[in-house]
């Protein structure tokens, strides 16, 4: 079976090389990467098909063909020509994604894929094209969605303006309906997902409205990569040595985004003594060694987040406690993970809402404790123990839980290991996938007539009005 995966956006490499270093790098990339190769490992032929960029700030992503390192005869990376030759946002695709449907059809000719997986929306909008065009299924992997984000910025009839013109919110919204709508099957991380997220009014009449229109599918993690076996780390190799810390941390690792909240946690600590006399803070940032001195070399965005982030660490008086780390590759971060996880230290992840939430699953895999947000995922994969939910909006609150999570982590751990680790491989993720398209290319489908223009204004200006 052949299989491309549209991933306009995803811009990836062997090494990945720029993981964390700009908003549109993060889980998703790791997603469709290894659940690419599981593919592979199953025995599919797969293509993840993206943009060529020839721009000397992102040297990684110039050759038109590439692999992930390994399974390079079944896996490849494909990238195409379309919307120049500089890197663009993914805010910034939507004029060009008819390009990039073009630049597929003239790279395969008449020797199509059997079927496509769509990810994120301009993937989706992309798949509705191919669809018209060639009669192709697909099936659609939003991640995340622009209601969401939204909601999560309080958008607001007086700043909807503003907000549109820097995200293209009518264009995302229309084109994740498009989407849900062209799929053969919506593809979710969890239940959650599918019965709220997807439910929001602005995809009435688009979502499914049966959960046999989803697909319900976690996520797995690299085992050989994640595991709590510290003693495979050679000591020259650890990116802690022993010594280094005298007590529990709690790690935060993620990029400089205002939804990921690594602020939450700085002001959990700023409140509430007790933490701070109890726990060391580690934050794993890519590419920063010495935040305070580094700061004017990041973009305005990320100096926007960090700025406030180092101003509360010096307010509360928390340098002696705070420490940050420049973590470069996935291996470094899991041989972090073992080696503070030897203190009884706690992984937190307090974003503001997290759709599924892979990152404390693979530090659960590690040996640490969780404690994680109660908005999204993981409440439905650590809310019936193996780990402790908190408020990410209440910094009281966060202090209390992980508390609590330090208290308990040896009980945290066990149960994670034992209870909620083994549910989340690859190979599992591959297999359900398969299922769902292998069902959808047994049923014929009937020719679609291709999508009007990308624009949800009218309707998401009806929606801000009517709250």
């Amino acid at each position: 079976m052949h299989i491309a995966f549209l991933n306009p956006q995803g811009n990836f490499d062997a090494a990945n090389s720029y993981l964390t270093e700009h908003p549109d790098f993060g889980g998703q990339l790791i997603y469709v990467r290894e659940l690419a190769l599981a593919m592979a490992r199953l025995g599919a032929r797969v293509d993840v098909l993206t943009r060529q960029i020839i721009d000397p700030e992102w040297p990684g992503f110039a050759a038109a063909e590439d692999d992930f390192g390994e399974a390079a005869d079944r896996v490849r990376i494909i990238r195409l020509p379309f919307g120049g030759s500089e890197f663009l946002a993914k805010e910034d695709l939507w004029p060009v994604l008819p390009d990039y449907v073009t630049a597929i059809r003239n790279h395969y000719g008449d020797a199509l894929p059997d079927y496509l997986t769509a990810h994120y929306a301009d993937g989706g909008y992309a798949a509705a094209l191919l669809r018209a065009r060639t009669g192709l299924g697909f099936t659609f992997t939003g991640h995340s969605l622009g209601a969401q984000k939204m909601d999560k910025l309080k958008v607001s009839t007086e700043n909807y303006p503003a907000l549109e013109s820097r995200f293209h919110f009518s264009k995302r919204i229309d084109a994740e309906r498009l989407a849900m709508d062209l799929a053969d099957r919506v593809v979710t991380s969890t239940t959650a997902e599918a019965t709220e997220q997807y439910a929001h009014p602005l995809y009435a009449g688009a979502a499914p409205l049966e959960a046999a229109g989803f697909e319900v599918i976690a996520p797995g993690i690299n085992g050989k990569i994640f595991h709590p076996d510290l003693d495979r780390d050679p000591i020259d190799q650890r990116t802690v040595q022993p010594g280094e810390f005298d007590r529990p941390q709690v790690i935060v690792s993620s990029r400089l985004d205002p939804k990921k909240n690594i602020a939450g946690v700085v002001e959990a600590f700023a409140v509430e003594p007790a933490l701070a006399e109890r726990a060391g803070l580690v934050i794993c940032i890519r590419g920063m060694d010495e935040p305070w001195a580094e700061i004017e070399q990041l973009k305005d965005e990320e100096r926007a987040v960090l700025g406030p982030i180092l101003d509360r660490i010096d307010q509360a008086g928390l340098r002696s406690r705070v420490r940050f780390l420049n973590i470069g590759s996935q291996q470094a971060l899991a041989s972090t993970y073992r080696s503070l996880a030897a203190l009884g230290s706690v992984f937190a992840l307090p974003s503001l809402v997290e759709p599924f939430g892979l990152a404390p699953i693979e530090a659960a895999a590690c040996g640490l404790a969780v404690a994680a947000t109660k908005n999204g995922g993981p409440s439905e994969v650590f809310g019936q123990g193996g780990g402790v939910l908190f408020d990410p909006e209440n910094p009281v609150d966060i202090a209390g839980r992980l508390i609590e999570a330090l208290s308990r982590a040896p009980e945290l751990r066990a149960h994670a290991l034992e209870s909620i680790v083994p549910k989340y491989t690859w190979e599992e993720t591959a297999e359900r996938y398969f299922a769902v398209i292998q069902e959808a290319l047994a049923q014929s489908e009937a020719a679609i007539t291709e999508p009007a223009a990308l624009d949800a204004g009218p309707r998401i200006r009806q929606w801000l009005e009517s709250l």
